[in-house]
């Protein structure tokens, strides 16, 4: 009978170099799908194939909740968080894990294997979720991979910020809508006070809400850009803004011209809707643009009727025709129950005063008809005595389409010549047909 003889150092090495793979195994191979077999503990983390994104556990500042999130994999300064599982129902403690479920959701479970969040679909069956190198974090079936029939998406479900890609809005064939919403604060990541919605209601535009009530205006999509927004730069040499308006979807998204490039949306917890690019060479997130910016991006600053201009001291003024509702506050500069108009209308009379470069006004209940020419648009609004102003819709091609107020004016604002805006028609009695005046 033979043996084999181990020798001690032999063992020493094999001790050595297994624990070494192992501690590798777990800890630096990067990998992007969560499987059945394989859950996610707190010091594993998911990379994107391109390492573009990482998905994992945190704890945000100085706080003792923990969280599931995604956030940029290269940018080593800073971790920046850019989506998050379970925001509004925290770990306690890190002695969590993420796995897909016997019913093929994917799920975070606390120490006590009480499942606080969760995809929360109908059983689904043979499931992995996969982070993609665009930060979406999807679930699928294992053998089928086309997007079209992705089962979930974090994408459908934002936090506070928009990636390229994403889609703010509705999807009509599911319901679903999307929007962001801010932190609570820098160190709590749930649900805050502010949130950026896209209204689909007339003629759609997106607006900033602070509990529920109305605090800035995108002003409504002209085909270029948002009117109010004249930042937006249909020749951007960084990204590509898109706005889809069909029967079975109305969202507002963005592109970048250079997959290299980061770029983000998102609202703050302060409530300045905010886009950032990462500058790679001094490392830091610049401050790309904002609003509000400045006090015409306050809602309805102006009141009813009311037109807002930076350039004008005071910045509320009354449009020929006007004046203002209550003169002593107006006096006072407190522009914000708007004017009422000299004379009263008289239908078949009226004319039709020409401003430029205006925000168009608050549409939700505005009248879209496309196609239409500029002059059968003021046909239709001339013969409905309702009408109180009409301007094109798109702006492309040299203007088309048809959009019709009958609703009191609000939240408007001036331009000046280089900055953007659009034209905008006013019914005004006949007898008040003249230039713009400021008051």
């Amino acid at each position: 009978m033979s043996c084999i003889i181990i020798k001690p150092h032999f063992f020493q090495n094999f001790l050595f170099f297994g624990s070494l793979a192992l501690f590798v195994t777990n800890f630096a191979v990067a990998f992007d799908v969560l499987t059945s077999t394989e859950p996610l503990t707190k010091d594993q983390t998911l990379v994107s194939s391109g390492e573009n994104f990482e998905l994992g556990f945190f704890r945000p500042g100085d706080s003792n909740k923990w969280y599931v999130g995604i956030w940029y994999k290269k940018i080593l300064t800073s971790k920046t968080i850019v989506w998050v599982a379970n925001r509004d129902n925290p770990l306690t403690n890190s002695s969590g894990l993420l796995k897909i479920g016997d019913d093929g959701n994917i799920q975070i479970l606390d120490q006590a294997a009480n499942t606080i969040w969760s995809s929360n679909l109908s059983r689904v069956g043979n499931t992995v979720a996969q982070l993609l190198d665009s930060g979406n974090f999807i679930l699928r079936y294992t053998d089928d991979a086309d997007p079209e029939n992705y089962l979930w998406q974090s994408f459908d479900h934002p936090t506070d910020t928009l990636l390229p890609g994403m889609k703010l809005g509705w999807d009509a064939k599911t319901g679903l809508n999307r929007y962001l919403t801010s932190w609570k604060n820098a160190d709590n990541p749930s649900s805050g006070d502010y949130s950026f919605v896209l209204d689909i209601h007339g003629f759609p535009e997106c607006f900033l809400m602070n509990k529920g009530n109305k605090s800035y205006r995108s002003g409504p999509w002209n085909g270029l850009r948002f009117s109010g927004v004249p930042e937006m730069k249909a020749s951007s040499p960084v990204m590509t803004f898109l706005f889809v308006n069909t029967k079975d979807e109305v969202y507002y998204s963005f592109e970048l011209h250079n997959a290299s490039l980061y770029s983000r949306l998102v609202v703050s917890y302060s409530g300045s809707l905010q886009r950032f690019t990462w500058i790679d060479d001094s490392k830091i997130w610049n401050l790309f643009w904002y609003a509000r910016k400045d006090q015409c991006d306050a809602y309805k600053e102006c009141g009813n009727y009311g037109v807002c201009d930076t350039n004008a001291s005071p910045v509320c003024n009354c449009m020929q025709g006007f004046e203002p509702r209550n003169p002593q506050a107006w006096n006072l500069r407190d522009g914000s129950d708007g004017c009422v108009r000299k004379h009263k209308l008289d239908c078949g009379n009226d004319g039709f005063l020409s401003l430029h470069n205006m925000k168009l006004p608050e549409s939700s209940s505005t009248l879209v008809v496309s196609g239409m020419s500029l002059a059968d648009c003021e046909t239709m609004c001339r013969k409905n005595c309702s009408c109180t102003a009409y301007a094109n819709s798109n702006l492309t091609a040299g203007g088309s389409g048809c959009a019709i107020w009958a609703t009191d004016l609000l939240d408007m604002r001036l331009y000046a010549a280089d900055e953007g805006g659009q034209d905008l028609y006013v019914r005004v009695a006949a007898s008040d047909l003249g230039t713009f005046l400021s008051i």
